[in-house]
């Protein structure tokens, strides 16, 4: 169960994203702001009509109590003394989960447990990686959850293939089979067929829900329970802002405020990479996420009517204080291009006191590095406001599983408005499946020999001229 009877407390703070903080040149005036509602009440009835006819089903999976308990099912069928879980997947099928076990998992140093196994997310087709972790893990010890919705991606499928017949060398098919998980459509797919045709454990992404919005289905929602996180929870704190999402009011509605403010400054101030800046470790995996999120929904070329207007912002992921000493110096003094939203952890499960000592530095004796950290995000945040760069802050009460669960749903509501408000459909890649078809000819798959011949006849014809 939830660690807590109450959702953790997620508050936007948006005050440096205004004019009246970084000036007009920086900021959106309160005239913007009170245009924004009018769009905002456009867009929020356009994603919950969708929803409500069963088209986006993202919204609605907190409420499903069907998923937890097919997770727990899956998990207490499984090997119970398996060391290790290889999570094959690429994108959404893998961000999603990285960024919940990351979040809510301590760092596991020794050697899994019965209780917990070591998570591996070797999410590229590059073997150097899967290699060394095929030849370091016990297959007769290791779990395999392959995800893909479609089941068709072609790093995936090429990973399983490669994965299972390690697997069938040293347990056998039977072995094999009480070892592997797909997570994929509840129907169609190769996936889906070869799960059928071997009887392997299987939990399904519901047909309404896309790749990068399947973290609170057993895509995440498996890894998580192998790595010992409280699903309960990470399904009350989405559930509670799904609720508070669902606000008419842009603002008391923190997700139409993040899409509306997101939009303003990209269209209006031409701030047009939106920097994803947790101050926790912990968060890394989830700018991750973020990135592809923001990226593969809004970036299209044509909007809803079919005119070409090569929209959508650029998402940036960086992790304070870390890239203080890396990005900020280009925040601070580059180009006047970015939205940065920083996420507060208020409270901190785990701090240390920085010890007293003489010298110059006696004045961090008695803090603590969580203090630490928080003011250097504050000063962060302000210095950037001094040069009239604009910034949001997240502020999460504790990072636990119903602060998560609320960080994804937010996130994935404010995509969903944002496409709304850009005139975009949010749901679709149009521009990832050229270089699909592509990359299926090279590989010879059958009924692209076309495509490869034109790519081939491409490259044969350019010149050597331009290489050294």
């Amino acid at each position: 169960m939830s660690s807590s009877s109450n959702p953790t407390r997620i508050a936007i703070d948006y005050a440096l994203a205004m004019a009246d903080a970084v000036g007009a040149d920086g900021g959106v005036s309160e005239p913007e702001l009170a245009h924004l509602e009018a769009l905002h009440a456009r867009a929020l009835p356009a994603v919950m009509t969708r929803v409500d006819q069963g088209e986006l089903g993202f919204l609605t999976l907190a409420d499903d109590s069907n998923i937890v308990a097919q997770v727990r099912e899956v998990r207490a069928t499984l090997q119970p003394d398996a060391r290790d879980a290889l999570v094959l997947g690429i994108g959404g099928s893998s961000l999603g989960a990285r960024a919940l076990c990351e979040a809510l998992s301590a760092p596991q140093l020794a050697p899994g447990t019965p209780e917990r196994p070591r998570l591996h997310f070797p999410d590229n087709s590059d073997p150097w990686v899967l290699s060394h972790l095929l030849a370091a893990l016990d297959p007769k010890a290791t779990l395999v959850l392959v995800i893909s919705k479609s089941g068709g991606t072609v790093e995936t499928a090429a990973q399983l293939l490669v994965v299972r017949e390690w697997l069938r060398a040293a347990v056998g098919e039977d072995g094999t089979r009480t070892r592997m998980v797909a997570i994929t459509d509840p129907e169609r797919g190769s996936l889906r067929a070869q799960a059928r045709s071997n009887r392997w454990l299987s939990l399904p992404i519901p047909s309404n829900v896309g790749g990068r919005f399947s973290a609170l289905t057993g895509v995440g929602m498996l890894p998580l329970c192998l790595a010992g996180g409280d699903l309960d929870g990470l399904q009350q704190g989405a559930r509670a802002m799904a609720k508070r999402c669902s606000a008419p009011s842009l603002r008391d509605n923190p997700a139409g405020l993040l899409a509306a403010l997101g939009f303003a400054h990209d269209v209006l101030r031409k701030h047009s990479v939106h920097v994803m800046m947790p101050y926790a470790d912990r968060l890394r995996a989830f700018a991750a996420w973020y990135v592809q999120l923001w990226a593969e929904s809004l970036g299209k070329r044509l909007d809803r009517n079919g005119q070409k207007v090569e929209r959508g912002p650029t998402p940036l992921p960086a992790v304070g204080a870390t890239d203080q000493h890396a990005q900020v110096q280009l925040f601070m003094e580059g180009p006047r291009d970015k939205l940065v939203t920083f996420i507060r952890v208020e409270q901190h499960e785990r701090d240390l006191v920085i010890p007293r000592s003489d010298g110059s530095e006696a004045y961090l004796g008695g803090a603590t590095l969580g203090a630490l950290l928080d003011a250097e995000r504050l000063a962060t945040s302000e210095a950037l406001a001094s040069d009239g760069r604009p910034s949001i802050t997240l502020h999460v009460e504790r990072l636990d599983a119903s602060a998560v669960g609320g960080l994804v749903m937010l996130y994935e509501m404010a995509t969903a408005l944002a496409g709304e408000l850009y005139g975009v459909d949010a749901f679709d890649q149009p521009g990832v499946e050229l270089g699909k078809r592509l990359a299926f000819g090279l590989l010879g798959r059958e009924g692209y020999a076309e495509t490869a011949a034109e790519l081939r006849a491409r490259q044969a014809a350019r010149s050597d001229r331009y290489r050294c």
